[in-house]
């Protein structure tokens, strides 16, 4: 294309500013900026900033928002056990038929935690050192062995995991380095999310240098596009898969592939759920589930009036009170049509965001403070396409807490994760008839959150040392002291289910670490894991 061609593209679109510093180029950068403007569709950005502009928010949302509907609801904490069972079993049986797969959102970076690589890859100080990526890996492994022992019959769980182009070489590199943490090669299938333009606040395109676009991921909605480019839907309905379940990264107790939840979905023959725990405030920026103008969607925390959000219920509960906690199960079927016919339907959020950029000299800027936005779809916005849809309530401390800030922030940091981890592992052992004790010997209380301090040299005793450079350590002796360490490897247990077999009727002082004897892994059932344990 001749200069001429690409100025009066840029110039008909309203975005001739990328090219204000094309007598500064070299040849080569030339050759490069062309080929960037080349491959973006400039009137599509154009419409999808106008759209985001339509976005109704505050007082027109919550003059159509009405929460959800008993009916389509259901929780661990209000369902009776043989119910439950129900689900639990029928969840395992599509798992032990290789219905069903797990799908993880992980284009994001560890940038608010302070490293340079993908979020999963950090290691938040557990004795075993074990990233996010890691345990995730073995509770697909654990869970296919608990489907594979009730219906005597082994289906393979596929890991899809979605990249964007900043974390998609670090990411598939990290798990072939780590042997795919002992899931087969190919169960593990990895893709890459689009990207788009970043804008300033009045929709013109920006330059991270006097050659280069600024870009960034479409958000997690990019799925869809992405799930249709890569062959990734069609490997899915290849391999016979029906069940999806879809998570992102951060959450350290991440169930892969619930069979509750799944077998929660099939009961019901929804097309699409969520799971979702109560919000502890109004102000808790977790979005939250329900209906707007008749169709299923959550709406973020950000759009709702503060007066919608301290509604309450007669019995003093909070009227919105379900909290989005990205973590969502897609039938194949509805994932095939939301692909195939409604991706381009789905309207882009904007994300004010601290965008390097050149200022109007071509000199490099790091802003302090939002100087543009990011267009982002969601990947929940498909909601309200659903006919038929469900949410089921678990209980924060059992299965959510994110990672998203470094240490010293008020939450959701390495340290939360951790102790979260502790909390629920610290419960399985109770629940499996195991006590802890002090270091007088006294028997410990039976709530996690009301153990006294009783670690005085765990550091020194190796349970924190090492590290890898490739993933980040945060704990403090400090916090150590303070905290009742437990962890059970998940190639021991999924849920808290067979330990009692190990624990029961044994008192231990922490720390306490169950480990899975090398020889076991793989096997139909780990019978004899290693034990570490420091009396």
């Amino acid at each position: 294309m001749v200069m001429e061609d690409l100025r009066a593209r840029c110039e008909a679109a309203g975005q001739e500013q990328l090219l204000q510093f094309w007598e500064d180029l070299t040849a080569e950068e030339k050759i490069s900026l062309e080929e960037q403007i080349n491959a973006l569709n400039l009137t599509d950005i154009n419409e999808y900033y106008r759209r985001t502009q339509t976005i109704k928010k505050g007082a027109a949302v919550d003059d159509q928002l009405e929460p959800l509907e008993p009916e389509v609801c259901g929780g661990t904490t209000r369902t009776p056990d043989h119910f439950l069972e129900l689900y639990r079993n029928t969840g395992l049986e599509k798992i032990a038929n290789g219905e069903v797969a797990v799908l993880l959102l992980a284009g994001g970076q560890g940038t608010r935690l302070g490293v340079s690589y993908p979020k999963g890859m950090y290691n938040v100080g557990l004795p075993s050192r074990k990233c996010l990526y890691q345990l995730q890996g073995e509770r697909i492994i654990r869970i296919e062995q608990v489907a594979a022992e009730k219906y005597n019959k082994h289906g393979n769980v596929p890991w899809y995991i979605m990249t964007s182009e900043a974390t998609k070489a670090k990411t598939s590199e990290y798990f072939q380095k780590k042997s795919y943490f002992g899931l087969k090669k190919e169960n593990v299938i990895f893709f890459e999310q689009s990207t788009l333009p970043c804008l300033t606040f009045d929709g013109k395109i920006m330059l991270e240098g006097k050659a280069k676009i600024a870009k960034a991921p479409d958000g997690n909605g990019g799925l869809y596009r992405a799930l249709g480019s890569s062959g990734v839907l069609q490997d899915m309905i290849g391999r016979g898969i029906k069940h999806i379940h879809v998570y992102c990264v951060d959450n350290i107790l991440i169930k892969m592939a619930d069979p509750v939840f799944i077998g929660f979905c099939v009961t019901k023959e929804v097309q699409c759920g969520n799971k979702s725990v109560e919000k502890t405030n109004p102000t808790e920026p977790l979005g939250v589930v329900g209906k707007v103008n008749g169709t299923y969607q959550v709406v973020e925390y950000s759009e709702m009036a503060l007066k919608t959000a301290q509604l309450r219920t007669p019995d003093g509960r909070l009227k919105y009170n379900s909290g989005n906690i990205a973590n969502h199960y897609f039938h194949i079927d509805f994932l095939a049509d939301i692909v195939r016919n409604h991706d381009g339907e789905l309207t882009h959020h904007i994300a004010k965001k601290k965008i390097p950029c050149v200022n109007e000299v071509g000199e490099p800027v790091k802003p302090t403070r939002p100087n543009g936005i990011k267009m982002e779809k969601f990947v929940f916005d498909v909601f309200r396409f659903a006919q038929r849809f469900c949410c089921w309530d678990v209980l924060r401390e059992d299965e959510f807490s994110a990672l998203k800030n470094a240490d010293g922030a008020a939450e959701s940091t390495p340290t939360t994760c951790r102790h979260a981890l502790y909390a629920l592992h610290y419960k399985y052992i109770l629940n499996a008839g195991g006590r802890f004790s002090d270091s007088t010997g006294s028997v410990l209380p039976e709530i996690p959150g009301h153990v006294s301090p009783i670690l005085d040299e765990t550091r020194e005793k190796g349970y924190m040392n090492g590290s890898n450079a490739d993933e980040a350590s945060s704990s403090s002796d400090e916090e150590v002291k303070k905290s009742l360490v437990v962890e059970i490897s998940p190639l021991v247990t999924y849920a808290g289910e067979d330990l009692e077999y190990l624990v029961s009727g044994n008192i231990y002082a922490a720390p306490l670490i169950i480990a899975a004897s090398k020889e076991s892994v793989g096997q139909s059932r780990i019978r004899k894991p290693s034990f570490i344990v420091d009396k």
